[in-house]
């Protein structure tokens, strides 16, 4: 059975940083991509970043680049996203995701963890 468990989520000043950590399991992700998105109140899903577990491809959203940084530990089965800078519009919940090689959607979700960052 497949899981991604997120952690690492707070509360936090703005300006201030958080790591968060997905922890996979239950297959192999050899070829997946692995997605962080959020989910505010009120407002749609938005893909954060993006890493590859095969490869050096990453990809971030325009309103974290230069701010967030996504990472792997294949070792660990874990991904990590490191958010520095952190504004109160990035408070949400975080979503880890895993889509597979030749898959159109993600498939896995993870459970979030909420992320509040007061002004």
């Amino acid at each position: 059975q497949v899981q991604l468990v997120e952690s690492g989520g707070g509360l936090v000043q703005a300006g201030g940083s958080l790591r968060l950590s997905c922890v996979a399991s239950g297959r192999s992700f050899n070829g997946y991509a692995m997605g962080w998105f959020r989910q505010a109140p009120g407002k749609e899903r938005e893909l954060v970043a993006i890493v590859n577990w095969s490869n050096d491809y990453t990809y971030y959203s325009d309103s974290v680049k230069g701010r967030f940084s996504i990472s792997k530990d294949n070792a660990k089965n874990t991904v990590y996203l490191q958010m520095n800078r952190l504004k109160p519009e990035d408070t949400a919940t975080y979503y880890c995701a895993a889509r597979g090689p030749v898959a159109k959607r993600y498939d896995y979700w993870g459970q979030g963890t909420q992320v509040t960052v007061s002004s």
